[in-house]
This record gives structure tokens, sequence and C-alpha cells, in this order.
């Protein structure tokens, strides 16, 4: 049973690997790519912001946000590092972007982030671990990602809700950008795995209900009333079903969680 990974490239690589490693045969189709931020300045002023000790918390929406934003600069007065001065902390959604800052040396003690048994990885999970300590005129940097195709307004449902949450708490959210998502551009072996996934059993696993309205857009004229797939949150699984998949199941975005919905469906 053939697993279509369709995160973004260098994600998709790591869940390639580790799925197959667990008996699961995948491979990549990434449906978001990942550019470049497009106002380095932005990024700019929030490091010096951040090195004027101005944010409580930095929440980094993804590994791509924790990627871009430290490619554009490295703290140099060990902001986020074990001991330092600057006591701002790093917010973390899930596992996945946990590592990207672990990655990037941010100190372990430095990070919040949901339990790794939470039922979700996602911003409402998150504020049940941070929102006991943000106070009144707190600031809080969201690092996000920027649509490259459209004029984007910073819409977005999880970032939404905790900005909604930081106001009622008397604090305010800040964004930035540091990528930017775009729609991928299929070559002609992608196009050809993507038509045979919707029908041959493969199962298409979503972490984000972009890449499901990115294939929509990229096979306009397809059925997918014979395609399954995994979804990693209520919402892309909402969107998974409208886009008329004919199996979607529901799985916490864990490796072992993922595996025995894959699993289920044989």
């Amino acid at each position: 049973m053939r697993v279509i990974v369709t995160r973004p490239q260098r994600e998709a690589q790591d869940w390639v690997r580790e799925l197959s490693a667990a008996g699961l045969p995948a491979q990549a189709l990434p449906l978001i790519d990942i550019r470049s931020a497009p106002e380095p300045a932005a990024l700019a002023h929030a490091w010096q912001q951040l090195a004027a000790a101005a944010y409580a918390g930095v929440m980094f929406v993804s590994a791509n946000a924790v990627a871009g934003f430290f490619a554009s600069n490295r703290p140099k007065d060990g902001v986020f590092a074990a001991g330092a001065a600057i006591k701002t902390r790093a917010w973390s959604p899930g596992p996945g972007t946990t590592k990207a800052l672990l990655r990037a040396g941010v100190a372990p003690e430095r990070i919040d982030a949901p339990a790794s048994d939470a039922a979700q990885f996602d911003s409402e999970a998150l504020w049940q671990v941070v929102g006991p300590q943000v106070r009144a005129g707190d600031r809080v940097l969201i690092v996000r990602g920027g649509d490259a195709q459209s004029a984007d307004t910073g819409a977005g449902s999880g970032r939404d809700w905790l900005a909604r949450r930081l106001a009622e708490a008397g604090a305010t959210a800040e964004f930035v950008v540091a990528y930017q998502r775009a729609r991928p551009q299929f070559d002609a072996a992608q196009q050809q795995l993507a038509v045979e996934a919707a029908t041959d059993g493969s199962v298409w696993l979503f972490s984000s209900s972009e890449a499901v309205h990115n294939l929509l857009a990229c096979l306009p004229s397809q059925s997918w009333q014979a395609a399954r797939a995994v979804a990693t949150h209520p919402r892309i699984a909402a969107a998974a079903r409208q886009a008329g998949f004919g199996v979607v199941c529901e799985s916490r975005p864990a490796l072992a969680d993922i595996k025995a919905s894959i699993e289920s469906m044989q």
C-alpha cells in the first residue's frame, strides 16, 4: 500500500524515510512549494525586537517558519539559549516544529509545546500550555508563512485563534512572514503519479488543508471518489472530504498513529 506524502519537500523526504522504515512504501509528492521571505527587512526588525527582549514569546507555526526565521539571522546574544539573560520563550505547536527549533540551537528548556501524547498538535493544544504564562501587556511574535500567489492578508485559522486568545488575555500578537508558500508546478512524472494515486489504492497523507486545495488546482478535472486519505487534523479531513475523497481517516500527526490509520484501510 503506497503512501503519497504531500508535505513540502524537506519534510516530505523525512516522512518518506520514516514511513519506509516502518514498513510502509512511501513516495513524496510535495503539494506546497517553500520560497524565501518576501520582506527581509521585516525579519531583520523582528530580530532587533527579539534582541531587545520586546517579546514574551515567539510562536513558530511550523518547521518551515523556524527554518526561514533562523536562516535570516543568528542570535548574537544567546537568545533562546540556556541561561541567556533574555528569557523569551519559543512556542511550538507540535513535534516537527520542536525538532526544527532544537536543530536551530534553541535550548529545550526554552521551548513550550503540547505534550507528546496530546490529542492534537495545533494552536489550541499549545494555548493550554502557554496561556497561563501570558500577562497583560505582553507582546508575542507569530512567525508564519505567506502566500506567494495572492495578496496574503495574514489570515489563518490556527494563528488567528491564538491571536484572539492573546488579545483576551490583554496581550498583543504581532506577525512576521519567514517564508512563502506556493502551489507546485507538476512535471510529467508528478502528474502521472498523482493521476495514478487517485485510483490505484494509494493513501494520500495530508497535513495541510492548503495541500488539498493545491492538489485540486493542479488536477482540476480529476475525480477523487476512488481515492483514500489520512488527514492529521479534523479541519484537514473536512477539506479532503469536501474535495471528494471517497475514504478519509483522521489521525494524530505521530508516526505510530498514522501507521495504524493507514493499516486500518487494508
